[in-house]
């Protein structure tokens, strides 16, 4: 259809939390289709962390959510490479995503797309607004429930 925009996301989408969801219906708003690339494991590592969740399963959790047309995985190694089979009209990205917007448009007009726009999004002021926190938290509560378990509990009252 002439005229459709669409828009691509990137992310690792481990642990899945309103922060993104948040980033994504943003991304949504900037065009017609949205396209969400998730990282694949081994970007992830190289760019960001470990991921808890292997790749298929954030793919198939990214898939699933609302704002999404369409999620692919990204590619190994070059990860502007997706850019020559999405050729996006915008690509969206979140406000603690260390790409850098004059390198992604620098590879855009490489690949032969000189009108794509690259859009930061703002920051998402929600309580549990990124995966480290939400692991940090997790953390702190199995370390709370450690130390409780350790602690004798008292004897029962004898009745007189």
């Amino acid at each position: 259809m002439a005229g459709m925009v669409r828009v691509m996301a990137t992310g690792v989408f481990d642990l899945l939390h309103p922060g993104h969801v948040a980033f994504l219906r943003e991304a949504k708003a900037l065009g017609d289709e949205l396209v969400v690339v998730v990282a694949r494991d081994s970007t992830a590592k190289r760019f960001k962390h470990t991921p808890i969740t292997p790749e298929g399963q954030r793919l198939e959790m990214v898939a699933a959510l609302k704002p999404v047309d369409r999620a692919v995985l990204g590619n190994e190694g070059d990860i502007y490479e997706i850019l020559d089979d999405l050729r996006p009209d915008v690509i969206a990205l979140g406000y603690d995503q260390v790409h850098n917007e004059g390198k992604i448009l620098e590879e855009c007009k490489r690949r032969g797309l000189t009108r794509t726009k690259v859009v930061r999004l703002p920051k998402f002021e929600g309580d549990l607004d990124g995966t480290r926190k939400i692991v940090q938290r997790v953390a702190d509560w199995l370390a709370l429930n450690e130390a409780l378990s350790r602690v004798e509990k008292p004897l029962p009252r004898r009745k007189t």
